[in-house]
């Protein structure tokens, strides 16, 4: 599956997060973002924003002071299910 990159490089907290979840909410679940970043709070946010929301932080790494992060967006819960009680 191909990667949606999000050039966030010289944005300040809480910006790159708040832009990367914008964006995470208009892709199909099980997307890749790609978020470019260069604020080192960027590393606690991400973390912290994928632990509270769901979505995959599946790799970073960072490369002469740019930071990269690829966050997997999460399934939608499945609503057909919703309510539904298991047989006896």
């Amino acid at each position: 599956m191909s990667e949606i990159l999000l050039d966030a490089r010289g944005l300040t907290c809480p910006l790159p997060v708040l832009k990367a979840n914008r964006m995470l909410r208009g892709l199909p679940p099980g997307a890749r973002l790609r978020v470019i970043a260069t604020d080192r709070a960027s590393v606690a946010d991400f973390q912290a924003f994928c632990r509270e929301t769901g979505h995959a932080l599946i790799a970073f790494g960072e490369e002469g002071g740019t930071l990269s992060f690829v966050i997997r967006r999460r399934p939608d819960p499945d609503t057909t299910t919703a309510g539904a009680t298991r047989p006896a």
